[in-house]
């Protein structure tokens, strides 16, 4: 899956030269929580969070007056708080770069960024978990099989036999390896509901056979 696919294109973005009360505002009122910083010709010079105006604005205990506080917040400008030179990404490189990246270096966003460096969209781990609740299916329901297998050529497709042959519908099939278990993978399968005498029938026979971790039923 590509970022294209799951970024939110033209993105609401700042000007250097904002100040963060402006800046603040469109973050509230667009219900964002970071800001791609742009220059005049939409390239990408910077990054700003929520995070970043809240540790730039005056304490709660300030002994400011309003007017000088509205003052102070109207002459920080973005570019004193914002982090220059971020990170970016362009809209071609899977979903899954953009998950390390952000893992990585604890960010919530990147920027998306085409060739000449023009902001084309932004990525967040909200759309991250859009993409898992997507590749998994978990909203369409369904039973989720966990199983061990060896890390080895054959391994999942004799599981997947098994289940053809009880006419279990597969709606996806996902597979992760564990650090700590360098010749096995952990495989789920999303089966189509079953009901409870099949269902706890099948799981049997499939604990009998395999390295059957969990099942479980979801109703998303």
């Amino acid at each position: 899956m590509l970022i294209k696919d799951w970024m939110t294109k033209e993105p609401v973005v700042a000007k250097a030269g904002t100040s963060i009360m402006k800046a603040a505002k469109l973050m509230k009122e667009n219900k964002i929580r970071r800001l791609p910083v742009v220059d005049d010709d939409g390239r990408l010079v910077g990054m700003l969070s929520d995070r970043d105006i809240k540790e730039a604005s005056p304490s709660k205990a300030t002994t400011l007056d309003m007017h000088e506080l509205y003052y102070l917040l109207s002459e920080i400008k973005v570019a004193d708080i914002m982090t220059k030179k971020p990170l970016a990404i362009t809209p071609d490189e899977p979903v899954e770069r953009a998950a390390v990246v952000m893992m990585r270096n604890r960010i919530g966003g990147l920027p998306v960024v085409d060739d000449s460096g023009k902001v084309v969209g932004i990525i967040t781990d909200s759309d991250v978990f859009k993409v898992l609740i997507s590749i998994t299916g978990v909203l369409t329901g369904g039973v989720q099989l966990a199983f061990n297998l060896p890390n080895a050529e054959g391994g999942l497709k004799n599981v997947l036999d098994d289940l053809k042959a009880q006419d279990c519908r597969i709606m996806s099939i996902l597979t992760s390896y564990p650090p700590a278990e360098q010749d096995n993978r952990h495989v789920y399968i999303r089966i189509q509901d079953v009901e409870d005498g099949p269902l706890h029938k099948l799981v049997d026979m499939l604990k009998g056979k395999y390295d059957l971790l969990y099942w479980v039923r979801d109703n998303a």
